[in-house]
């Protein structure tokens, strides 16, 4: 084989290589799990599996969600939670979402919270009786009390502030988890009182760039802040998720879809 066609099959590979990896890292479901210490944790929830579902977009992987539904039931999670974005204003398929909650429901109690997209939606009112009817709890600016045994943690779903003001969180001598859709206001979560913060939105930075991170993130711009992982600041810890989906930009670099699974722990 004389150089030149050597020197063109090389390039072929490595663009076959190049494009594989790209549609993995589009169409896989990773599952990044952490272990969080809350020193105020109550005894009871020690060992406690929250699943984070974020910014689905109305993406489907597999025939149904079959293949996200199969990682959480791999996970064997105690809780379920949706932050955010779970369907796309700009392509809406309410029917994807609402069948997705049907089966979430079913591995764990469900609870979820509007992202910016959802108020963005016309239909968002047909979305939310939907995830009702299918058995999710919605939380609209409200708070569900979780209890094992004689213990107790609070769960606050904070309403996007794209409906409009966002009020204060509740005062509660219970730990306090917090799902909010926007990472960028962790400062302020943390002052009111959350304990522990899930949120999403960033996309991971949508391309991920070694040892920088994220390139870019809504509502925080060029190299996010808060663009995926554990944060732990202001006396508070705040899990970002990735998110499964896209939206403007329909292409994630070094950035896979991720479903975030979280054990808490007392210490």
């Amino acid at each position: 084989m004389d150089r030149k066609k050597l020197r063109l099959l090389c390039l072929s590979a490595g663009a076959a290589a190049l494009c594989a990896w790209l549609l993995w890292g589009n169409l896989a479901v990773t599952v990044s799990t952490f272990r969080v210490t809350l020193p105020d944790l109550p005894s009871g929830f020690d060992g406690f599996r929250i699943a984070q579902v974020s910014d689905l977009h109305n993406a489907e992987f597999g025939k149904d969600n079959a293949r996200l539904l199969d990682k959480l039931r791999e996970a064997s999670p105690d809780l379920i939670v949706l932050t955010g974005d779970l369907v796309d204003s700009r392509r809406t398929d309410i029917e994807i979402a609402v069948s997705f909650a049907e089966q979430a429901v079913k591995i764990a109690p469900t609870y979820y919270v509007t992202g910016n997209h959802e108020a963005r939606l016309a239909d968002y009112g047909v979305l939310r009786e939907g995830l009702l009817a299918a058995g999710v709890t919605v939380l609209e600016n409200q708070a569900a009390v979780l209890t094992r045994g004689t213990d107790r943690v609070t769960l606050y779903g904070l309403q996007d502030p794209a409906f409009g003001d966002s009020p204060a969180l509740p005062e509660t001598e219970d730990l306090l988890i917090l799902l909010a859709h926007r990472p960028e206001y962790f400062e302020r979560y943390a002052a009111q009182g959350a304990d522990l913060v899930l949120s999403g939105h960033a996309h991971g930075g949508q391309v991920r760039l070694p040892f920088l991170g994220g390139l870019i993130a809504p509502g925080q711009g060029f190299l996010p802040k808060y663009d995926a992982g554990i944060y732990k600041e202001y006396g508070a810890v705040m899990a970002v998720s990735r998110g499964l989906g896209n939206s403007i930009i329909p292409i994630r670099v070094n950035d896979p879809p991720e479903l975030v699974i979280l054990i808490l722990q007392k210490t």
